[in-house]
């Protein structure tokens, strides 16, 4: 069986090229005799490949000299928890804005540390929309949003002003895809298995200021500066995974930066919004000013329809295509590694199934 078209959510489509190179260095990475999978990450060689795909991630983010890069374990639900045990040391109150799933599992995680205050929601339309109305507290000691929302396919297209107030994100589903101002944040962090590469690790990019703030009651593991201090390397950390991700990078680099990807995933997304906007048959029920450039979220005129064009979409070689459980009918993840190819031969597909299914 050939390659399929990839659209799960994550763990996520990988670009071919990757998979190649680290295929053809599975047994011997550049002479050394082994695979990354065996070698020390205290040896020479793999401190160049973490290095390496530090120095590639802070080129592609243009990310400044005053914030650390760590590369850490548990993906973006263990930073639900680390977030407000390093950060909530003044008032121990944060602001959170509430735009989905994700979002309501921080705030729930949150609650454990301080008093996260949901200054703004979504959930009055099913998360169909980014909240614009909002007023930040002075006492907040963070402001945190969902800048993607994976399961809902919304985004933010503008980042609020927080001012003196530390800005905290997570971008697990869009980071790279689009350009960033890092310098607007005080920290972000992404799981990587959906833009970066395979489950296991988690970027976290970090103000160094903010660095250092938790109570001593904060496991060691657990605190930014045990990771900052040490270089991410204060443990034994997710090896292969930082060795594809820099990989991806590397990639990503080859082909133009995000400036190039940001505009082909602009064009990919706007393949599979024109024709929800021209058809009655499929449609989205997201907001249009707010939606998500990697996820796209679509229903058919009934659950019966739905789970049929889930069957025949796997049949043709569609892969991942069912929504989430929560909100049902389809879902077409097109992350930056997804091909346009792909997008337009689900285009096609998704043509032929309203042809034969709808009803004169």
């Amino acid at each position: 069986m050939g390659r399929i078209y990839n659209f799960a959510a994550g763990p996520a489509v990988l670009p071919e090229q990757v998979l190649k190179k680290a295929a053809a260095e599975m047994l011997d990475y550049k002479g050394s005799g082994m695979s990354v999978m065996e070698m020390s990450h205290r040896s020479k060689v793999y401190e160049e490949i973490i290095q390496n795909a530090e120095s590639l991630l802070r080129k592609l983010m243009d990310i400044p000299d005053n914030y650390s890069v760590l590369f850490l374990q548990g993906g973006a639900s263990t930073q639900f928890a680390m977030v407000p045990m390093n950060l909530l040391t003044g008032s121990g109150k944060a602001d959170y804005i509430n735009t989905g799933s994700w979002s309501k599992k921080a705030i729930s995680e949150a609650k454990l540390f301080g008093v996260p205050r949901v200054i703004a929601s979504s959930e009055d339309k099913n998360f169909s929309y980014i909240p614009k109305e909002f007023t930040i507290s002075e006492d907040a000691d963070y402001v945190h949003i969902t800048t993607n929302n994976t399961i809902e396919g919304t985004r933010f297209t503008s980042i609020p002003e927080t001012g003196r107030i530390p800005l905290v994100a997570d971008m697990s589903s869009n980071i790279l895809s689009e350009k960033t101002n890092v310098s607007a944040y005080g920290l972000i962090y992404a799981g990587a298995q959906k833009n970066l590469g395979p489950s296991g690790v988690t970027i976290v990019i970090i103000r160094k200021d903010l660095i250092g703030k938790h109570s001593e009651k904060v496991p060691t593991m657990l605190r930014y500066s045990t990771h900052a201090e040490a270089d991410s390397l204060y443990n034994t950390p997710p090896c292969y995974s930082i060795y594809i991700a820099g990989l991806v990078l590397q990639w990503l680099d080859d082909i133009g930066g995000v400036d190039a990807i940001e505009a082909i995933n602009k064009d990919k997304a706007s393949l599979l919004y024109d024709y929800l906007g021209n058809t009655d048959f499929f449609k989205s029920p997201v907001n249009t000013a707010d939606r998500s450039l990697m996820n796209v979220p679509f229903v058919s005129p009934s659950e019966e329809l739905d789970a049929r064009f889930v069957r025949e979409a796997e049949k043709a070689g569609f892969s991942s295509l069912k929504g989430h459980r929560s909100v049902g009918g389809m879902r077409a993840s097109i992350y930056n590694a997804m091909p346009v190819e792909g997008v337009k031969a689900l285009v096609t597909f998704m043509k032929k199934f309203e042809s034969a299914n709808r009803k004169v």
